[in-house]
């Protein structure tokens, strides 16, 4: 990493919610950072927040062809990245029986392809110099599932996955993988940003309805403060011995926690048929 405390970071997606937080936090820390926005817009709104350490690269991480080649130019005039952050994503809500496949091959296409992508655009730089930090921005919803957004729990457990075997393979090289898995936080992500299946099948009403309304209805009043995720990013890019997972917000927490217990007394309960399966 570069020898002084000021770090390069690459952010994808910091126009919004927990992106751009971690961006403003980097930056007022004293660390340059270069973001990925969708537009033009946005690019001008983002360098506008530090004309010295603040950069803009207009790219669609699902656009895989142009990930490489658009971050290599926009880095030639910076340095080689320190820092990067995966948070480029979105949520997709409806039952698996509703939505589309075209609907999940897109969800896949930005929340775990994109973010392997760049992960593979920075990669190498990393490795020749041994040094670096991959963040990964899961979800609770990549530990736990809720029902009506399958697509989305699938593309988070997912990248909850690939983060771990990465670590592991990553780690004679010095290079650090940590999976962010927030809870609710007060952003976009139930309201703009998500996409949401028609529903039309009355059998999934009485599961599914009740889940959408309290979604909505808490879209904007989230308990968990972006703000204090960004502060929670920089103090483990700053561990020498981060975790390769970290959930954040107490929803999440309480959740993850029922979930690892709920699982371990199912594992427990039905331990005679998976040892059966063995040749003696």
């Amino acid at each position: 990493m570069n020898t002084g405390s000021s770090k390069i970071f690459l952010i994808t997606g910091v126009s919004s919610g927990l992106g751009k937080a971690f961006a403003q936090a980097a930056i007022s820390a004293g660390h340059r950072v270069v973001g990925t926005v969708r537009d033009e817009q946005a690019r001008a709104a983002f360098e506008a927040m530090d004309a010295l350490r603040a950069k803009a690269v207009i790219l669609d991480v699902s656009h895989f062809d142009a990930v490489e080649p658009t971050l290599r130019e926009a880095l030639q005039a910076i340095g080689e990245v320190d820092v990067l952050v995966n948070n480029a994503g979105y949520g997709h809500e409806g039952t698996l029986e509703e939505s589309p496949l075209a609907e999940m091959q897109r969800q896949f296409d930005v929340n775990v392809f994109g973010a392997v992508a760049v992960i593979k655009a920075v990669l190498p730089g990393m490795r020749k110099r041994r040094s670096g930090h991959i963040i990964n921005v899961t979800s609770m919803a990549g530990m736990v599932t809720f029902p009506g957004i399958a697509y989305y729990s699938g593309s988070k457990f997912a990248l909850e996955g690939i983060s771990e075997a990465l670590a592991k393979e990553l780690k004679g090289f010095g290079i650090k993988v940590t999976a962010f898995a927030p809870g609710s936080f007060r952003t976009d992500w139930a309201g703009r940003s998500m996409v949401r299946s028609s529903h039309s099948i009355a059998d999934y009403d009485a599961v599914f309805n009740p889940v959408r309304r309290a979604r909505q209805s808490k879209s904007g009043k989230q308990a968990g403060d972006p703000a204090k995720a960004a502060q929670a990013l920089l103090h483990i890019v700053a561990q020498e011995n981060p975790p390769t997972h970290l959930v954040l917000g107490k929803d999440a927490l309480k959740l993850v926690r029922e979930k690892i217990s709920k699982l371990s007394e199912e594992i427990n309960a039905w331990e005679a048929v998976s040892l059966s399966t063995d040749f003696e």
